[in-house]
């Protein structure tokens, strides 16, 4: 290479590098007042700049309510002026040699495989107004297996990273789209076979270059990361897991970025870049949903189905520490099935398998403050609860929110009721919380604001 070349290659590289460099810094300024993923800027559920309405109803404090085609659970999600989610909508148009429901086995839960194709379909939409700016069917086919009566077939939340929207709709594909809506990359991705067909769920994560897609099944768990670039496969990881639906946590933490999973087996810590298992840790129930939180130097993970288990475990672990000494705490009680835990501060919140029964623990200590106490006007909760403007936030299946200051008190400040039934979390931005029911997306914000 001569001189100038060499110079001009060098200087094209700086150029890339301080550019990456510059995107990188002004998107975490800008992520802290967005939701540009399912739990929220730092994947605790809480919205540090947010300040969203304290009362609501039908008739109340609603800037937009729009209806959604088809059925999906997952999380809207928001940047800047635009709204995104994902649907599947059923064509009514039988696949070629596919089984009638009625002639299919039965299976627990009453789940039927389809025999009619599904739209896969990605919605951006007009935050100010709920005008739609863009819709893009992803692909149209007939699903490989059904999904619990609970579930659906987009029930993974988008995310962003300020520049491009990564969707996946699981054994369906991975999608990548720039933020005007023209698809950048796809990945077809291999058909798994759920728990008792209970359906596909887990979140894509994205973090600088990489997305990480985890696939957690009773078939052939792994893990796949991509560049988020070019959508090429960076390293993928057997696991021996059978179905769990919890999506990872990515931290950075002393010069290292972990990729955090929450599963049955095994916590694993994986270096991001490389794949290495860096530590890992046994003790997780089976069914595992609610994502990992980090605070400090520890994440706590937890898991509620036929047992109760949290745990606090140290980022700087090294190896298996099933067992140790080296957690931090357990504690083994009422924790939740379906929901994630919401960390706000110190305290850190979670329900009863998916029953109103509330629960607040110092994060620190893993010592309860306040411990398994029934909300008033909450019934069955999926949805994973957020924090806000020192309120915290409870939403229940049958469209009841319950509004309680952050705290180490039950201290109701407002129960709210909307006509439609809700499972996918709640996303705060600024003044507006944006619900997603079985029917309609709604925002909420205080009128004349």
């Amino acid at each position: 290479m001569s001189m100038g070349l060499r110079w001009g290659w060098m200087a094209a590289t700086w150029g890339t590098m301080v550019a990456a460099s510059g995107f990188a810094e002004d998107f975490a300024a800008r992520r802290d007042h967005n939701w540009h993923q399912w739990r929220g800027p730092d994947a605790t559920g809480v919205a540090s700049f947010g300040n969203p309405p304290i009362e609501w109803s039908e008739e109340r404090n609603i800037r937009w309510k729009v209806e959604i085609p088809g059925n999906g659970k997952s999380t809207p999600i928001v940047w800047e002026d635009r709204v995104f989610l994902i649907t599947a909508i059923n064509t009514n148009m039988v696949a070629e040699g596919a089984a009638k429901p009625e002639d299919q086995p039965q299976r627990p839960f009453g789940i039927k495989f389809p025999n009619t194709k599904y739209r896969y379909v990605v919605m951006c939409l007009d935050r100010a107004t709920s005008r739609v700016r863009w819709e893009r069917v992803a692909t149209e086919e007939l699903p490989h297996e059904g999904h619990h009566g609970d579930n659906s077939f987009a029930t993974a939340s988008p995310t962003t990273d300020g520049q491009r929207v990564y969707v996946s709709f699981g054994s369906r594909g991975l999608y990548c789209y720039d933020m005007d809506g023209e698809l950048l990359w796809q990945k077809k991705l291999d058909n798994v076979e759920t728990r008792l067909s209970f359906g596909e769920a887990c979140s894509p994560v994205v973090h600088g270059d990489f997305v990480v897609l985890n696939r957690d099944n009773d078939s052939d768990s792994r893990i796949l990361v991509f560049d988020a670039h070019t959508g090429d496969l960076r390293w993928e990881a057997r696991r021996e897991e059978k179905s769990a639906w919890a999506t990872p946590l990515i931290i950075e933490h002393q010069g290292r970025t972990q990729l955090i999973t929450n599963a049955s087996q095994r916590v694993r810590s994986y270096d991001l870049k490389t794949g290495e298992i860096l530590w890992q840790c046994g003790g997780q129930v089976g069914n595992v949903t609610p994502c990992p939180v980090v605070l400090g130097d520890h994440v706590i993970c937890m898991s509620g189905y036929r047992g109760s288990i949290a745990m606090s475990l140290p980022l700087d672990a090294q190896g298996d520490i099933t067992d140790s000494d080296r957690i931090a705490w357990r504690y083994g009680k009422d924790t939740p099935y379906v929901p994630s835990p919401l960390l706000y501060g110190d305290l850190l919140y979670f329900n009863k398998l998916n029953n109103g029964i509330l629960t607040i623990l110092d994060a620190k200590t893993g010592m309860p403050v306040l411990e398994s106490v029934r909300m008033p006007g909450i019934g069955n909760i999926y949805a994973s609860p957020v924090g806000a403007a020192d309120r915290v936030y409870f939403v229940g299946r049958d469209g009841s929110t319950l509004v309680m200051k952050h705290g180490k008190t039950l201290d109701v400040l407002a129960t709210n009721k909307l006509d439609d039934a809700f499972d996918a979390s709640p996303a705060i931005v600024g003044k507006q919380l944006f619900l997603r029911g079985s029917k309609n997306v709604y925002c909420i914000e205080t009128a004349g604001q």
